[in-house]
C-alpha cells in the first residue's frame, strides 16, 4: 500500500528532474495548502495534490480552489490508483517513493503578474524559513 508521503517523495523527485524546486504542504492565500508546490526556472507555479485514497478523491471538492494560484495543476496518484477517476481536465502524476512520472499534461493556465508575483515571494519566504528551521533543529550554524 503506497502512502502520501510515499507519493510525495516520487513527485519531488520527478519535479526535480523536471527542473522545478518543490516544496511539501504550502498554504495558498485563499487558505488552501497545496500538498506539493513547486515553481520553475522560469518562474512557473506548479501545485500537485495527492490522492492515495478512492473516497478522498471523490469527496474532494476543494480542489478548484487551487487553480487560480498554479499555472500548472496535478493530481498525483500511486501507480494502483484508478486513474479514470481523476478529473481530465487536470494534469496526472503517477508516482511511487522512488519516482515518478506524468501520464497526462497539465493545462497552462495565465497568472496575473501580481498573483505570480505574490505567490513566488511566498513560495521563498517559506522555503528560507523551512531552511532556517532545519538549520537550527540541527544545530547547524
Amino acid at each position: 500500500m503506497h502512502t502520501a508521503v510515499d507519493v510525495a517523495r516520487g513527485v519531488s523527485r520527478l519535479l526535480i528532474q523536471e527542473g522545478y524546486s518543490p516544496i511539501l504542504e504550502f498554504t495558498l492565500a485563499n487558505g488552501r495548502r497545496l500538498d506539493v508546490a513547486a515553481i520553475g526556472v522560469d518562474g512557473t507555479m506548479l501545485g500537485v495534490e495527492i490522492k492515495v485514497a478512492l473516497a478522498d478523491l471523490k469527496a474532494d471538492q476543494k480542489w478548484p480552489e487551487y487553480l487560480e494560484y498554479c499555472e500548472l495543476f496535478y493530481f498525483a496518484i500511486p501507480p494502483d490508483f484508478p486513474d479514470e477517476h481523476v478529473p481530465v481536465s487536470t494534469g496526472l502524476i503517477v508516482a511511487d517513493r522512488y519516482g515518478g512520472a506524468i501520464v497526462r499534461p497539465s493545462p497552462r493556465t495565465a497568472l496575473h503578474a501580481s498573483r505570480r508575483k505574490a505567490v513566488t515571494l511566498s513560495f521563498a519566504r517559506v522555503a528560507a524559513e523551512r531552511l532556517s528551521q532545519i538549520l537550527e533543529a540541527t544545530d547547524g550554524v
